[in-house]
């Protein structure tokens, strides 16, 4: 007799959360530290995955300043590494209609039409998304997954990092002087 099978959660490795002014300013900080903090789970800078992540990462907190401001309320940002792929959150505190469409509901601007492509680019990057209700209310939050390939060798890379080993020789490096 075997037992029945648990379904098997994804595994979050690296968590990064962080509250932005809802303004454009911190729009732009939210995506250099999302790319940032990549960077340091071993994601490098001009990675297929960092650029994705910073394009989706730039789309939506453009969105949450843009369309979900609300005076004197932030929006936060949650990266995670999940198994498999980065998770971005992006969350502000505007409920009520209209909820942006969708994963499936997202239609191509018109050629010249100067707006209304962040979501197309969401959909186009994105392995998965999906828009939710906030938890705890009010407001939204729209989940995308970005996947990395190679993940678990990075999973791997950071924790014999953790390790303690033996003591390692440093090479001191001098700056020039102002």
């Amino acid at each position: 007799m075997t037992a029945p099978s648990t379904p098997q959660h994804p595994v979050t490795v690296r968590v990064f959360s962080q509250r932005f002014s809802a303004t454009p300013r911190g729009a732009r900080l939210a995506r250099r530290l999302a790319v940032a903090e990549l960077h340091a789970w071993g994601i490098p800078h001009g990675t297929d995955t960092s650029d994705a992540v910073a394009v989706i990462v730039a789309e939506l907190a453009a969105n949450a300043v843009t369309h979900g401001r609300v005076p004197g309320r932030d929006f936060e940002l949650r990266l995670s590494l999940v198994t498999g792929s980065v998770r971005i959150e992006v969350s502000d505190t505007r409920s009520g209609p209209p909820h942006p469409p969708g994963p499936g509901d997202v239609r191509p601007p018109a050629a010249l039409e100067e707006t209304a492509r962040g979501l197309v680019l969401v959909d186009a990057l994105a392995a998965r998304w999906e828009v939710l209700d906030r938890d705890p209310p009010p407001g939204k939050t729209v989940r995308a997954e970005v996947d990395v390939a190679g993940w678990l060798a990075l999973v791997r890379d950071r924790t014999a990092c953790a390790r303690p080993s033996a003591p390692a020789r440093v090479a001191s490096r001098t700056s020039p002087g102002p």
